[in-house]
């Protein structure tokens, strides 16, 4: 399979490496800075082995002329537009497009503009981040790929993508119930990053100060919006889930509180405002899910506020 690795960022960058060392046929596209970054090399420091793509292939939006049998999708959900914009041209008749942003709202777009047939659903668990040099940092031993069929079950066609990325030192799994996945790990997602973001803090300052019940409240209220969409949590997650948020002196915070933290842009409308919209509650109704909401919108409010303060 020709793959197309959208973006060479943290995610893009470390899966697509691995994937060239494996002998994949890899194409990163990026954007022009990016680009450039990578002029010389992609660098990627690992638990799992350092390497050194001398010679990456690039291309960028404009260069796009024929397309591939494989796209992957690890863009952050604020540039969704704009990637399938750029994207675009690289999808024929039996492109297979895997994202692997959390939520669901990108699964609704992409069936929107591709179709339901090109779009898997995805997943991966990984803990990355750029360096101030453009070096992909894999930051602990979890590395991770999770997709499947939107409908469930086997196919043929999901096979091939795991031949595909598999031997490539990440963990690869097929679902057959990706979407149940996907719905369980956006009901933790959302509540790491409502209550550590909400808080400034890790899970285990939060439990420190006395609010282990907290945690848990946001826990099971994102978990009844899954519930009433048809994707109740399973109990052997939720039981993880639970044990993880209330374990003494952990230092679990979501990346979204580290981007705050950088003053970067954050996924709040995707992760959080999409769950409280699906959740269906009504605008001046108190719940830990709004509050958390309110407070990233006023965290996005507050950086447009001072950007626009400031000089050009």
């Amino acid at each position: 399979m020709r793959v197309l690795v959208i973006g060479a960022g943290a995610l893009g960058g470390y899966f697509g490496a691995r994937l060239i060392e494996a002998g994949r046929d890899v194409t990163f596209l990026v954007r022009p800075r990016r680009a450039s970054e990578l002029g010389d090399g992609l660098v990627l420091k690992s638990p799992a082995g350092d390497i050194t793509i001398a010679k990456p292939q690039l291309v960028t939006a404009d260069q796009l002329k024929a397309p591939f049998d494989l796209i992957l999708l690890s863009c952050k959900a604020y540039d969704l537009d704009s990637a399938m914009d750029s994207f675009a041209p690289a999808v024929g008749p039996q492109t297979l497009i895997l994202p692997l942003l959390n939520g669901m709202g990108h699964i609704d777009a992409l069936n929107a503009r591709f179709g339901k047939d090109h779009v898997l659903g995805g997943q991966c668990v990984i803990s990355a981040t750029l360096s101030d040099k453009g070096h992909v940092l894999h930051l602990n031993d979890l590395h991770s790929i999770t997709f499947g069929e939107q409908g469930g079950g086997s196919s043929a066609r999901a096979k091939a993508v795991a031949d595909t990325l598999s031997g490539a030192k990440f963990t690869v799994q097929v679902s057959d119930a990706i979407l149940q996945d996907m719905w369980e790990k956006w009901v933790f997602i959302a509540t790491a990053a409502g209550m550590t973001c909400l808080m400034r803090a890790a899970t285990g300052d939060i439990v420190a100060a006395g609010g282990a019940d907290l945690v848990i409240g946001l826990l099971d209220e994102c978990a009844g919006v899954a519930t009433k969409h048809g994707h109740a949590p399973r109990p052997a997650p939720m039981e993880r889930f639970r044990g993880m948020f209330v374990a003494p002196g952990s230092p679990m915070m979501a990346s979204m509180l580290r981007d705050i933290e950088r003053g970067s842009r954050i996924e709040a409308d995707h992760i959080i405002g999409d769950l409280l919209r699906r959740g269906g509650e009504a605008s001046d109704k108190i719940s830990l899910l709004r509050i958390a909401y309110v407070h990233l919108k006023a965290y996005e409010a507050r950086k447009q506020r001072e950007q626009a303060a400031t000089p050009a």
